[in-house]
């Protein structure tokens, strides 16, 4: 979908940044059309090659026979977890790094939450021989200790972010921050569909290889398109870029699954909300640049955020995908946290596959869904591994009693 003259989709979108930022957002809007839409100085090709030697491209479309078997519908998984890195992050990380190289600037910044993005930002920067500076709240880095460590080795400084509760909202708050300081050199790799515009449009075109290759295996595989695509979504890179080339075929049914986190309610009185279902809960307003689908009060004071997940701690959504869901195209769901483990060690167990928290979301999702909905053959996009999550699981499967906990035996 395209944005209309001023970078909205709907009534969501938009600009709504600083005086001091809106220089550096009105440089990289013209680069955006220049490199990316009309692949001036052939940016899209070297981008693509770079995603094919670097990246690992393309990315398998597996069928999971054992998840089949047991839900009685085809289920094939979208292999992102098996890009270099270990998520769908390095697409839009490596097109950002490369699109700032295109326009001379030598200095990334980026925020991060679970350390995916970051993790694939430091990479990308590596690899282009950029200098590059990570945010990351403490929470978080405390939660993702591999994925810091990965950053740190690939040459990146991380820096922790201690204001708020010190997640992803804090993060991207000191890297917008840092970024209005340093505009002349430095490039601001956000991490997903969200921010101002071209921010949003910019890194769905990234991660769209995800639905262009997921197309086309299908029609390969089974002689046509899937019944449905599921993917989780926090702030919705994933989940647009698998998402976005199958929008205009109305026949696929199409699946956010958001965290429900340990509940749907909201407290408003403490100012938070145990979940991070925006697109579910959430109501209007602004966050970071861009108008859309927020937890928030009836004031408009934005509310803390909570999901088993650290990508999916997020109290926003990309503007696309919350107009997508007004506009009916898109149906919304949410994971709980208990649930969201169980589909941890369920694909695991079942099919050998370790997913990333994030998008045991998605997994969990199948084992409650109505059959009829998905229809007969159903693409999950598995966003990315699970090794950066073993000891959060482990901790969190402890205080519950967890179905498919590995003591409990495989699922037969």
């Amino acid at each position: 979908m395209a944005t209309d003259e001023n970078g909205k989709f709907g009534r969501y979108g938009g600009q709504y940044v600083p005086e001091a930022l809106m220089a550096a957002v009105e440089e990289l809007d013209d680069a955006y059309r220049r490199y990316v839409l009309e692949n001036e100085d052939g940016f899209m090709d070297e981008f693509r090659a770079r995603l094919r030697d670097f990246g690992g491209r393309p990315t398998p479309l597996q069928h999971a026979d054992r998840l089949s078997e047991r839900y009685g519908f085809d289920v094939y998984l979208k292999r992102e977890d098996l890009l270099h890195g270990g998520a769908h992050k390095l697409n839009n990380a490596l097109g950002q790094c490369l699109l700032a190289k295109y326009m001379g600037k030598d200095r990334i910044v980026a925020e991060t939450g679970a350390g995916q993005h970051g993790t694939a930002t430091a990479m990308a920067a590596a690899h282009l021989g950029m200098e590059c500076e990570v945010y990351m709240g403490e929470r978080d880095i405390n939660r993702q200790r591999p994925n810091v460590f990965r950053m740190r080795l690939n040459g990146a400084t991380v820096n922790p972010v201690t204001t708020g509760r010190g997640t992803l909202k804090e993060a991207i708050n000191e890297t917008m921050r840092e970024w209005a300081t340093t505009v002349e050199d430095t490039h601001y790799v956000i991490g997903s569909v969200v921010g101002p515009h071209p921010f949003p449009a910019m890194v769905r075109d990234f991660q769209s290889v995800i639905g262009e290759e997921a197309r086309r295996q299908a029609e390969e595989r089974i002689g046509g398109l899937p019944d449905s695509v599921v993917a989780c979504a926090g702030g919705g890179s994933n989940t647009m870029g698998a998402f976005d080339a199958f929008v205009d075929d109305e026949s696929v049914s199409l699946i956010a699954v958001e965290a429900g986190g340990s509940s749907l309610d909201v407290d408003e009185e403490a100012g938070v909300a145990p979940n991070s279902a925006s697109l579910a809960t959430g109501q209007e307003g602004v966050l970071h640049g861009a108008r859309t689908k927020l937890l928030q009060d009836t004031t408009g004071q934005i509310l803390e955020s909570h999901s088993v997940s650290s990508g999916l701690d997020y109290a926003g959504v990309g503007p696309e995908l919350a107009n997508l869901v007004d506009e009916g195209r898109v149906t919304p769901t949410a994971v709980d946290d208990d649930a969201a483990l169980e589909g941890f060690h369920r694909l695991s167990q079942l099919e050998g596959i370790i997913p990333a928290l994030e998008s045991a979301h998605a997994i969990a999702y199948l084992e409650r869904a109505d059959p009829d909905d998905l229809g007969e053959h159903v693409v999950v996009n598995l966003s990315g591994r699970g090794d950066k999550d073993l000891e959060s699981v482990v901790e969190e499967t402890e205080k519950r009693d967890i179905e498919s906990a590995p003591e409990m035996g495989v699922f037969e």
